[in-house]
């Protein structure tokens, strides 16, 4: 008489990963949000009145994400 193998499941704990601290993390969010406030600026509000660089150069680079992100540039 054969006797057949049956899998018996087994009992184990997830892994649970080990936490950032805040201090990591903080510097590279501040960082990250303080260059996403400088692009935004510009991609949307370099140009006229509000310009920190003269000619249209940076228009020019940024015109095509202007339109894309929907800021008026015309």
């Amino acid at each position: 008489m054969a006797q057949s193998a049956v899998a018996q499941p087994t009992a184990t704990t997830p892994d649970i990963p080990a936490k950032l601290p805040i201090g990591a993390i903080a510097p590279w969010a501040v960082f990250l949000g303080i260059l996403m406030l400088v692009l935004l600026y510009f991609v949307g509000a370099e140009q006229g009145a509000t310009s920190l660089v003269s000619g249209e150069g940076v228009h020019e680079w940024v015109h095509d994400a202007r339109h894309l992100l929907g800021f008026p540039c015309h």
